[in-house]
């Protein structure tokens, strides 16, 4: 026995150590795309994240930068964490595994043979580093994210309770309770996740303490419920919602400062607490006892959300929803922004709105008062377009289109009277339509598909939205793809060689599927347990994200804790091929042949398909990105950006590293909401304010929130003079509201805008180079284009008025062309930004504004960085090659306007460097490279520009022969692959219009043919 526990204790760390040498080697040494700039950033310099903010998850990344010895390694520092989160995850892991094999394979101390250790030790192993290697946890593990810190919890609190379950002297067992409470308290700081662990917690007490009927589950199911429930959206919002109670009675009442109320409250709170406890203490009422100071300690856990307050009371750069209050801080932890979506009842995609109904109150701090700003708007939809589990809910057309493919739609058409009075029929899905899209979609393809991932393969990492070709699941068994898939022989070499094609041969799955069922004959309780933990951390995901279609990035992170709990069971499958095998041969042989075997076939091939694929080390892309948009900027710029992997890297790159602080960053997505308003108003670093001529009081939430635009003049109009109508309070300046009743508006009397310019006074600030002085318009004028303007295209219009020029003004070239509000013929382009300038911009072919080919070739020739794609052979996952694809066009952009301006070899220059950064072999050629070949060309680089013709035109006919030789039946529906035909058709036309106009005959004839046969074939379909 004491022997096993060393043992035990000393495998358990050599899966940690692998784990944590695996990740290490493998980190990425900065910043990630996506949300992980932001979270390096708030960690740094504890600022606030997004919403519902991760505070705890801050304050161990602040702890871990504080080694950091520069600012530069501090996102490495933040990844490290990660990194070691998900090694100790895998050591409880292990722990946890031979806690369930023990349970089977040992009744007695006799029991403790060789064999039997060898059995529950290898099945904690080969269970343990299948998880290490698998595709979703590696991914996690190696970069500032939450979800690997979440997933520790997870680990830790579903090992704590079985320890409780173990242990020898119950009069202390309850303290592990109180562990575990604590932990849950830590975790809501972290991520939400960590508490679907409490119903499989609460499982494991009751098959401890209670003999086992129906009624005593049923009242366990129940118990569970009440607790997870309470937790979600009683004890987390509504310990700020009373203290926001507390907070207006105070400020409002008592006319005390604010925040004042909260503090009262919170001390009552903690009196009560105390109270409570000595209460139960000095009565023996020992459940009491436990149940306070369970609640006790999560509430301990939780109040790292009063790092929220504090901080965004200091008014940091990065202060989202500026959190600095009770009702500002319930606003941020309800995530708000982000809107709502039908759960079990409510409206389906088509319904018509009946009402816009006003109810809660919005409070904002003015004057040293609560004040009512606005109401929370809930709208009612016609009761005929209403259903029971509510899938498919968004009207945004194209997510519509998707429905109708992955459900194939067959609702009741509804006739319906329109608000202008019109008749028109309406479709309202069936509830069979909406279960056809849950299993379809939300199951099969975003759950499904990603649990395959990890234990049967992997097609490649471009995202995928229900074709054949992209982001499927793949064995490496020809019998099983082929039938999914289409014949995988067919599949174009290059197609093959992606990095992320991993084949398992479904050996993880099948090996946990032989645990499953082995844990299911063994011990049905435990079993219970662990299929809890499975299907909460799993398909109820599915249900409560009720995720729409298009999803702009692959959402398997958030599955992680299922992918763990299947892990449980992939270790068990160990056990129970000893347990079979062990029948025909020695206990000892058969445990370490099944462990070796294993080990090899199970985590050691995940191992060898994944490295290649989850190796990050030596990437910079994220960062290097920022820099070379920062650096796109002039002195003292604004520079508009949209998303998040053209905001948070950014914002990492300024709040860290210290890179152009001297620029104003400035989301448009983020411009409508009045607190971001308020950010934007204050000098951060050595970037003034934005110039805005609103006062709080103007803009604030529930004020010119949306103004109609309707042309009353006929004529263009100055935007000084727009402002100050659109600033009025003057009731001739308003109208009814269009949108909720008995109520006016301010609206926009013209739909077509100017500005005036003096051109000396351009040149004289710089923004506008001497040789463009004799194209400088007497006044810019546009047009927005749309029939609203929201608050992020007013405060644009008020900013243009408001400048005098004084700031060169910047759209990041990632923006959508929406978000441009018609402004793009004044683009001047200067490498990966657009500058607003009072020039025309000559007309470019699928292209924004004029190239400024001084600006741009000294940018992308001297200053800009390139991630590491140089110096290292490192992987590029799709979105990495998404922005160098993009820097492709650019260099063919650059190089045309070289030539143009009879500067011949400077754009063979920057063509040559363009190939020599992104080969094929590492950023795949696609219709970027069409620009680059033009440029080729009219540099008369034939050679050159004949081979790359020749290299795009055969990867594109190859890819088209397979398209046309899939039977049909994976070309309809989900599966239509028109998009890619299509786009391949599109390269192919450009391939021979280039040519022909370069005098290149025979290539020309070459791939008109080309594109004549299979333009015959796409017609034939």
């Amino acid at each position: 026995m004491k022997n096993f526990r060393l043992y035990n204790i000393v495998v358990g760390w050599i899966s940690f150590l692998i784990a944590a040498i695996v990740y290490m080697l493998t980190i990425e040494p900065t910043a990630s795309f996506w949300d992980c700039g932001e979270f390096i950033a708030s960690a740094y310099k504890l600022e606030i994240g997004h919403p519902p903010g991760a505070p705890f998850f801050m304050i161990l990344g602040r702890f871990f930068t504080i080694f950091t010895g520069s600012p530069e390694n501090a996102a490495k520092m933040v990844n490290i964490l990660s990194g070691l989160a998900s090694a100790f995850t895998i050591l409880f892991l292990f722990w946890t595994i031979t806690h369930f094999v023990r349970k089977i394979v040992i009744k007695a101390d006799k029991d403790y043979s060789t064999g039997n250790i060898i059995t529950i030790l290898g099945s904690g192993l080969v269970g343990a580093l299948a998880y290490t290697f698998s595709d979703t946890f590696w991914f996690s593990a190696v970069e500032a994210e939450v979800y690997a810190t979440s997933s520790l919890f997870t680990a830790v609190v579903f090992w704590a309770i079985l320890k409780w379950e173990n242990e020898s002297d119950r009069k202390y067992a309850n303290r592990w309770i109180i562990l575990i409470a604590y932990l849950i308290g830590l975790s809501i700081g972290v991520h939400l996740l960590n508490l679907l662990a409490i119903p499989a917690i609460v499982f494991v007490y009751y098959f401890k303490k209670y003999p086992v009927t129906k009624k005593g589950v049923f009242y366990a199911l129940l118990i569970s419920g009440i607790l997870l429930g309470s937790i979600m959206y009683i004890l987390i919002p509504g310990i700020v919602k009373v203290a926001s109670w507390f907070d207006l009675l105070f400020v409002n009442g008592f006319g005390l400062p604010f925040n004042s109320g909260t503090i009262f409250y919170v001390a009552v709170l903690i009196s009560l607490i105390i109270w409570g406890i000595k209460y139960t203490q000095r009565k023996g009422k020992v459940v009491f006892n436990t149940i306070i100071l369970g609640m006790t300690v999560v509430l301990i856990g939780y109040s790292s959300y009063a790092m929220i307050i504090i901080r965004s009371s200091a008014d940091p750069p990065m202060d989202q929803n500026n959190p600095d209050n009770a009702f500002d801080l319930l606003y941020y932890l309800n995530r708000e922004q982000y809107g709502d979506r039908p759960l079990f009842y409510g409206q389906t995609f088509d319904a018509p709105m009946v009402d816009n109904k006003k109810t809660k109150p919005v409070y904002i701090k003015k004057g040293g008062k609560y004040i009512i700003a606005d109401h929370k708007i809930e709208v009612e939809y016609d009761d005929r377009f209403t259903t029971l589990f509510p899938r498919m809910y968004s009207p945004d057309n194209n997510h519509v289109n998707e429905y109708k493919k992955w459900s194939n739609l067959d609702g009741d058409e509804i006739t319906v009277n329109s608000r202008g009075g019109q008749v028109e029929k309406r479709i309202k899905p069936s509830f069979g339509d909406n279960i056809g899209f849950f299993i379809r979609y939300q199951v099969g393809h975003m759950y499904f598909r990603y649990f395959m991932w990890n234990f049967a393969g992997r097609q490649n990492d471009i995202q995928g939205h229900g074709n054949v070709l992209k982001g499927n699941w793949l064995s490496g068994i020809p019998f099983i793809d082929n039938a999914r898939l289409g014949d995988q022989d067919l599949v174009p070499e290059h197609l093959k060689n992606n990095p992320a094609r991993n084949e398992y041969f479904m050996l993880p799955f099948i090996l946990g599927l032989v645990g499953l069922f082995f844990h299911y004959k063994k011990q049905k309780y435990d079993f219970t347990i662990v299929l809890m933990l499975f299907i909460l951390t799993g398909l109820a995901i599915v249900v409560y994200l009720n995720q729409y279609p298009l999803q702009p990035r692959e959402r398997d992170y958030a599955y992680a804790g299922s992918f763990y709990a299947f892990s449980i069971w992939l270790g068990l499958g160990v056990a129970g091929l000893i347990d079979l095998l062990s029948k025909k041969a020695p206990k000892v042989m058969s445990a370490s042949l099944v462990t070796l075997i294993t080990l090899i076939l199970v985590p050691g091939i995940m191992a060898s398909e994944n490295w290649d694929d989850h190796d990050r080390s030596g990437r910079y892309t994220a960062r290097d990105m920022a820099y070379n948009y920062l650096n796109s900027c002039k002195e003292n710029a604004i520079l508009f950006t949209n998303g998040d992997n053209d905001t948070f890297p950014l914002w990492y790159a300024q709040e860290v590293e210290g890179i152009r602080t001297d620029i104003k960053v400035c989301n448009l997505s983020y411009l409508r909401a009045a607190w971001y308003i308020d950010q934007m108003s204050r000098k951060s670093y050595e970037s003034e304010k934005l110039p805005f001529s609103l006062t709080y009081e103007q803009y604030h939430k529930g004020n010119r929130d949306i103004l109609p635009i309707y042309d009353r003049v006929g004529q263009a109009v100055d935007v000084k003079d727009v402002m100050e109508f659109i600033a009025s309070d003057d009731p001739k300046t308003k109208i009814k509201s269009p949108f909720v009743a008995n109520e006016t508006i301010n609206y926009i009397p013209t739909d077509k805008f100017k500005l005036q310019i003096n051109a000396e006074d351009v040149l004289k600030k710089g923004i506008v180079s001497e040789k463009y002085a004799d194209r400088i318009e007497d006044k810019m004028e546009w047009s927005f284009g749309q029939r609203y303007l929201y608050k992020d295209g007013l405060m644009l219009l008020d900013m243009l008025a408001t400048n005098n020029w004084e700031r060169p003004i910047y759209w990041a070239m990632t923006v959508s062309s929406s978000k441009y509000f018609n402004l793009q013929k004044y683009f001047k382009v200067d490498g990966l930004t657009y500058q607003l300038v009072p020039v025309l911009a000559e007309n470019e072919r699928f292209y924004s504004g004029e190239v400024d080919s001084d600006v741009m070739y000294d940018n992308i020739m001297n200053k800009f960085r390139w991630g590491g794609i140089e110096e290292n052979d490192i992987y590029f996952d799709e979105n990495n090659i998404r922005m160098f694809s993009n820097l492709r066009s650019s260099f063919g952009r650059l190089a045309e306007k070289l030539i143009k301006e009879n500067k011949r070899d400077s754009a063979l220059r920057v063509l040559d460097r363009c190939m020599e950064l992104f080969p094929d072999h590492k950023i795949p050629y696609n219709n970027t490279l069409i620009s680059v070949i033009s440029a080729y060309y009219h540099a008369e680089a034939y050679e050159t520009a004949d081979d790359l013709v020749q290299k795009l035109s055969d990867k594109v006919s190859v890819e088209l022969d397979y398209y046309f030789s899939l039977d049909p039946k994976y070309m309809i529906g989900t599966k239509d692959m028109s998009k890619e035909k299509q786009l391949n058709l599109y390269i192919l036309q450009e391939l021979y219009k280039i040519t022909a106009d370069n005098n290149q005959i025979e290539k020309a004839k070459d791939i008109e043919l080309r594109f004549m046969n299979y333009m015959q074939l796409y017609n034939s379909y």
